[in-house]
């Protein structure tokens, strides 16, 4: 599913962020959503989100 539509996305899905110290080498952090952050319905580089433990990212892969 395209993490770039807040849909896709919702609380207590299972996802991949990128944080945003990450996005030059592509690091992926897994977890599971907390909060949607992104009020748009799109954003071009990933829904931000909160996961459980207060990291912050944008969502770029949906694994559920």
């Amino acid at each position: 599913m395209d993490g770039s539509i807040r849909d896709n996305i919702k609380q207590g899905t299972k996802v991949r962020v990128v944080q945003k110290q990450d996005q030059r080498s592509g690091k992926l952090t897994e977890g599971v959503v907390l909060k949607i952050l992104t009020n748009s319905y799109t954003h071009p580089h990933g829904i931000k989100v909160m996961l459980v433990g207060g990291i912050v990212g944008r969502v770029k892969e949906i694994l559920d």
